[in-house]
């Protein structure tokens, strides 16, 4: 390791195309993977989401990365100070891609080569915590439902997202994106977008936009009891959401009463409630 100062001696790492090169990165389609290698977007996402948090460093805070591909995000965290980085990362390229970085700043960088599906980032140090990912596309729902059922344990979460997930996590009711992941991401966080990126921003250029969102928990987030109802009760209304809830929701007994006590008409579709109505119907289901 380097006795230099962090952001000096990140400055003595080849271009983030040059690592792409010398590795022999191709972007695997199985993994998910699409590459950000613009140092100035990465940096723009980490002041953005620290600016939004009124911060100005990750100074004395531990931060986790899934996928940190060729490491551009990787950079710009470990630029804002973090106490520690922690990535997790399933292709050996990109391990020693981090391996490279890890020689320049020792012990502030971590690296977990395994599935992030399998990581309880809440174990792994004490709080606080943020998780700052380009998500591989074809599991950031099942990595943010995962995190939101423990948010508690995290003081942020500053993810990438294919726009047209993002619009679903954001969506308002009353609209046809609107659906289970709206309900349980909205009750449980306070949601920004800090920007959308257009597919030229990536390597290789994928086909859709892409958007990053800023999760920050609410101050009483939902109780593991409270997610489990609510996973049952959004799966049955969604799941035939062109139904009326009295029949997408008669499994559930006395359904018809339990939506009178809350003042909820029997006619309304899956996107007409909110996610209020719908966690109050799940404490008393």
């Amino acid at each position: 390791m380097t006795s230099l100062p962090i952001a000096e001696a990140l400055q003595t790492l080849p271009s983030l195309r040059l690592t792409v090169e010398a590795h022999g990165l191709m972007a695997k389609k199985a993994l998910g993977q699409n590459f950000l290698l613009d140092g100035n977007i990465t940096a723009k996402i980490i002041n953005l989401s620290l600016s939004k948090q009124n911060k100005a460093s990750y100074a004395g805070d531990f931060v986790y990365e899934v996928g940190p591909g060729p490491g551009g995000l990787t950079r710009a965290v470990l630029s804002h100070d973090p106490r520690k980085l922690t990535v997790v990362e399933m292709d050996e390229r990109c391990i020693a891609i981090m391996e490279d970085i890890k020689s320049k700043v020792g012990d502030k960088l971590s690296i977990i080569n395994g599935d992030a599906l399998q990581q309880n980032f809440a174990e792994l140090d004490s709080a606080p915590r943020h998780i700052v990912s380009n998500l591989p596309y074809n599991i950031s729902v099942p990595l943010l439902i995962n995190w939101l059922k423990d948010i508690k344990s995290f003081a942020s979460l500053t993810l990438m997202f294919q726009k047209e997930v993002a619009e679903r996590i954001m969506a308002p009711i009353n609209s046809k994106d609107y659906g289970r992941i709206s309900v349980l991401a909205q009750l449980n966080c306070r949601i920004i977008k800090l920007l959308d990126l257009n597919p030229e921003c990536f390597v290789p250029a994928p086909k859709i936009w892409s958007s990053i969102l800023l999760f920050t928990p609410k101050e009483q987030p939902l109780s593991a009891a409270q997610i489990k109802k609510l996973e049952h009760l959004t799966t049955l209304a969604f799941g035939q959401r062109r139904k009326m809830i009295r029949q997408s929701l008669k499994s559930i007994p006395d359904i018809i009463a339990k939506l009178q006590s809350l003042n909820i008409p029997e006619t309304y579709r899956a996107e007409q409630l909110t996610p209020e109505q719908y966690l109050a119907l799940a404490d008393i289901i």
